[in-house]
């Protein structure tokens, strides 16, 4: 149907026999991993984000175009119109819109079928994805992180504020990756010591460095805390939260609804520096 639902509804059926392993939420779209290893999509698709060869709404699961010769897919992230998934052979694929170039594949043409990214680097390849507005980053098999697409407030990380329509190796992290988490214009990851590294569009306090700066390159976020780290990471439009390792939950950035989850807030409408929920 087309009706908003209000309480938990269950979708139509995934496919005779199948189940779904893994899934992600786009802009207007959703996408799962079943269990055989394809790809299942549903909502809106006026850019082919649903990966099925064409451009038609669809309100029922749907299984999108071949991923390519017996691949299967392993993770998911889908974007605003976009979408992206790693293969079973830890190369990436990407559909939908493409006037960023966050399909990756070297080209702003728009894709209706799943379609390989450009290179990652001479035997470089992908163990985590995560898209965001108009853009889309990969952790690399050595610990660094790759991003295309929309760069025009440093979310690539590349030290520019340009688009990029290959994967780009974002600047010195300061230590490996082990989770990332792309937002509308911001990226932020996890670092392999348990600190946060976050760069991008930062006018609401979303990097969490203090200050209300952008920038172009991963930046250390302030103290979580002490004797505290990141261990779970996810960020929303214009905030970013952080699970750490002693179960409690840390956010900064836009709280104008009181998305940091504070409760007593005193009508503060954004946080610069990470924060305990309450």
């Amino acid at each position: 149907t087309y009706t908003d639902r209000n309480t938990p509804t269950q979708t139509s059926s995934l496919g005779t026999g199948r189940t779904a392993v893994a899934i992600s939420s786009g802009g207007y779209h959703t996408c799962a991993i079943l269990d055989d290893g394809s790809v299942s999509c549903w909502g809106k698709n006026s850019d082919g984000q649903l990966g099925d060869g064409t451009t038609t709404n669809r309100n029922t699961p749907t299984q999108t175009s071949s991923l390519g010769t017996g691949r299967t897919a392993v993770a998911i992230s889908s974007g605003s119109l976009h979408t992206c998934a790693i293969l079973d052979d830890a190369s990436v694929s990407c559909w939908g819109y493409n006037g960023a170039g966050q399909l990756g594949d070297g080209t702003t043409t728009r894709r209706n079928t799943p379609t390989q990214t450009s290179s990652l680097g001479t035997n470089r390849t992908a163990v985590a994805i995560s898209s965001g507005y108009g853009h889309t980053c990969a952790i690399l098999d050595d610990g660094s992180v790759s991003c295309w697409g929309y760069g025009g407030h440093g979310q690539l990380g590349d030290g520019t504020y340009q688009n990029q329509t290959t994967p780009t190796l974002v600047a010195d992290l300061g230590g490996n990756a082990i989770e990332i988490a792309a937002g509308r214009l911001h990226t932020c990851v996890i670092l392999d010591d348990g600190s946060v590294s976050c760069w991008g569009s930062n006018f609401a306090g979303q990097l969490g460095d203090g200050t209300g700066a952008e920038r172009n390159v991963p930046t250390q976020t302030d103290s979580l805390g002490e004797n505290v780290t990141a261990v779970n990471i996810a960020t929303g439009v214009y905030h970013t939260c952080v699970v750490l390792n002693d179960g409690t939950v840390s956010c900064w950035g836009d709280n104008e609804y009181n998305a940091l989850g504070w409760s007593n807030w005193s009508n503060a409408r954004e946080e610069l520096s990470p924060r305990l929920t309450e």
